[in-house]
């Protein structure tokens, strides 16, 4: 079977992986152009592209297939190449792309999707990010016959996936990753002789997974502790949860909810030190205590709480939460 790939980050790599060692021919892949990235700012391939580069196999990284759209010549090439593959088959993971309907209708068996939930929950940009913030106790994997709609199209196979109390979004992406890529290689197998069923999507328990945006990752300390623990573990390893003290930033990687009663003590605030000891830094929530567990200080490394406070002055009584300077 040839199978045009279409995916850009690690969570595609990892399926465009596993589809090539279970022995389908990958005649193309699609991926987003090139970003700058690291501290020069150099334009870096994809994890997807990287992957093609090595194993000899075609890339197009047009910014658009729409042909009346914004960017009609690269949308006219990235046609041609699609045509040219020849595929039964193309497969899509987070490849950052709307598909217009001439794609979906080339490959014989049209355009199969790996999203990381249980669709109609988390539609979206960020499924694995606002399940964590959620407080979602299971996510998992559906592969989905794509329709022109945002994630609307029928369910071929879905999986759950426990969400463990430590998980952040990047332990659990790499599970889901390789759920996943089990998942689109079974879907592949069964897809020739009819064995793939399609169900649509119930009507009931739609939500959607709007992209994280990096003004999300200041710290409201009015919330529960529960929240912002949550949000520290979605918002790892992006935008990463901080916070301020006077002109310093600092990030929050792990945190925990303490025992103790939800109800802050007279005279506190959220966002105040209540206490520091060698494993964590406690501070008044709207409800509740949350004990800081590794910090990060502006342009240094994650450490922690009791090696981050050898080099930073912190004290009980100090108000988290002031706007940088």
């Amino acid at each position: 079977m040839r199978v045009i790939f279409a995916g850009t980050p690690e969570f595609a790599r990892v399926a465009l992986e596993r589809l090539h060692a279970a022995g389908f021919e990958i005649a193309l892949v699609m991926t987003q152009p090139d970003r700058p990235a690291g501290r020069g700012m150099k334009l870096q391939p994809s994890p997807v592209k990287q992957w093609a580069l090595d194993h000899g196999v075609p890339v197009a990284q047009p910014r658009s297939l729409r042909l009346d759209g914004k960017y009609p010549e690269e949308a006219a090439a990235g046609r041609d190449a699609i045509l040219a593959a020849q595929a039964d088959v193309m497969v899509v993971a987070a490849y950052g792309l709307i598909l217009p309907q001439w794609v979906l209708d080339t490959p014989p068996l049209g355009c199969l999707n790996i999203h990381a939930s249980l669709l109609p929950r988390w539609r979206g940009a960020a499924p694995i990010h606002r399940a964590i913030e959620a407080g979602d106790s299971d996510t998992g994997v559906t592969i989905m016959q794509m329709d022109a709609g945002l994630d609307t199209g029928d369910m071929l196979l879905i999986e759950r996936l426990a969400i463990a109390p430590e998980d952040s979004t990047a332990t659990l992406h790499d599970r889901l990753a390789e759920l996943g890529g089990r998942m689109v290689v079974e879907a592949l197998q069964r897809a020739p002789g009819g064995g793939l069923i399609r169900t649509p999507q119930p009507a009931d328990g739609i939500t959607y997974a709007h992209k994280i945006e990096k003004a999300e990752a200041h710290i409201d300390w009015a919330l529960s502790a529960d929240q912002i623990a949550r949000r520290v573990r979605a918002f790892d390893p992006f935008p990463g949860a901080q916070t301020a003290l006077g002109s310093e930033v600092i990030k929050v990687w792990a945190a925990a909810v303490a025992d103790g009663p939800a109800v802050p003590a007279a005279g506190t605030v959220p966002g105040q030190v209540l206490a520091l000891d060698a494993d964590s830094v406690a501070v008044q929530c709207g409800q509740g205590v949350l004990r800081l567990r590794v910090l990060q200080r502006a342009g240094g490394k994650r450490l922690p709480v009791a090696d981050f406070l050898r080099g930073f002055a912190l004290s009980p009584g100090a108000v988290l939460g002031q706007a940088a300077a």
